[in-house]
């Protein structure tokens, strides 16, 4: 399957007011965390951030020391007369700060034009430095409202990925092989250093709790294609199906069970799929005891990463009219005509038909991922 790609207009872009009033509420329901919900790769660390910026400041002060101290003949000191390097240092200290106690000061027209276009540019940018490190916190969460306001605007007919533990990460792995654009790709966690992870991916992180109207407004899940929920306990699966479903009628939701009694209680709550890797897996290493190749097959034709693809598509062009066993290039296994699932070995003549949907193993990666 191709990733749907964004583009056109949408009847219900959130604007940037609405946006800034839905993470507040979000906040409110964190307990007003002040934590950014928006999570993004992080191209550099805070660390290095911190790091640069002390960096630069040192360098600033150090060009104005140089620049003052090949000037200091233009500087006169009150108290002794006298400018050596010290008084300099002192100088430079006080001017970048606006401290200025007057003990020292320009008075060649030299030195007053050098404090005057090149100390102070440098003041100026130095208490940028320091306010926008005070203040990044505020800054953040403007930049995040505006990001989030342009995701509303742009996603559609993307995934949602409730939960990004082991089971959702490899999921969200399986989709970018498929062919996924990662920022069609929605994670929500309500752990942190998880939505980090998913974001350093590329895809798109929101930290909060998955089962949040909010949230899922916010993630836009009336627009989206699909929704996988493994949130890991079963009850919050059912209450986050639930609230899904309440938002979405059509949206297809895949909904991951641990307790095989709560299989009927989830699909009852509106998802469309289930799946249950204890059962699975019991499945599986049952069959293990007798057979030694069936767990690696199988393994691979779930995976993209495998020789051979197991898909569900509709037929090409050129299939239709033809019958499934004369196919060249896959091997079909299943034929679902109106609610039907007809086995290719118990109708070794069927003949494909417009509207059908095939089940194949097909050995060809490029054509299995653009099907």
């Amino acid at each position: 399957m191709q990733a749907r790609r964004t583009g056109g207009k949408h009847k219900d872009p959130m604007v940037f007011g609405h946006v800034r009033r839905v993470l507040r509420r979000i906040r409110a329901e964190r307990g007003g965390a002040q934590a950014p919900i928006l999570i993004q790769r992080q191209v550099t660390s805070p660390e290095v951030m911190l790091g640069f910026r002390a960096a630069l400041v040192f360098a600033l002060l150090a060009a104005v020391f140089a620049v003052f101290l090949l000037d200091r003949s233009g500087l006169v000191d009150n108290v002794d007369g006298h400018v050596s390097v010290t008084d300099v240092l002192y100088f430079t200290m006080i001017t970048v700060t606006t401290v200025g106690y007057g003990d020292i000061i320009p008075v060649s027209d030299q030195a007053r034009l050098i404090d005057a276009f090149f100390v102070t540019p440098v003041r100026i940018f130095v208490w940028f430095i320091f306010l926008g490190t005070a203040y990044q916190l505020i800054i953040q969460r403007l930049i995040e409202e505006w990001r989030m306001t342009r995701l509303q605007r742009d996603l559609h007919d993307h995934v949602i990925l409730c939960g990004y533990g082991d089971s959702g990460s490899v999921a969200a792995g399986e989709l970018l092989l498929r062919g996924w654009d990662p920022e069609q790709i929605v994670v929500i966690d309500s752990r942190r250093d998880e939505v980090q992870r998913a974001a350093e991916q590329g895809f798109i992180g929101l930290h909060g709790n998955a089962s949040s109207e909010e949230m899922l407004r916010v993630a836009g899940v009336p627009r989206a294609l699909a929704v996988i929920v493994s949130v890991g306990r079963d009850d919050t699966t059912v209450l986050t199906v639930l609230t899904i479903r309440q938002l979405a009628k059509q949206v297809r939701i895949i909904a991951r069970v641990l307790e095989q009694e709560n299989v009927k209680l989830v699909r009852s709550s509106g998802a469309d799929v289930i799946v249950s890797p204890p059962r699975f897996g019991g499945y599986l290493m049952a069959d293990a005891v007798e057979s030694h190749g069936v767990v690696e097959f199988i393994g691979e034709i779930l995976s993209f990463r495998g020789d051979y693809q197991l898909q569900e598509r509709e037929p090409r062009a050129q299939e239709i009219g033809r019958a499934a066993r004369d196919i060249e290039g896959v091997l079909v296994v299943e034929v679902r005509r109106g609610g039907r699932r007809i086995g290719c070995w118990q109708d070794k003549g069927i003949v494909i038909e417009p509207g059908d949907r095939l089940l194949v193993i097909d050995s060809d990666a490029v054509v299995a991922g653009t099907a």
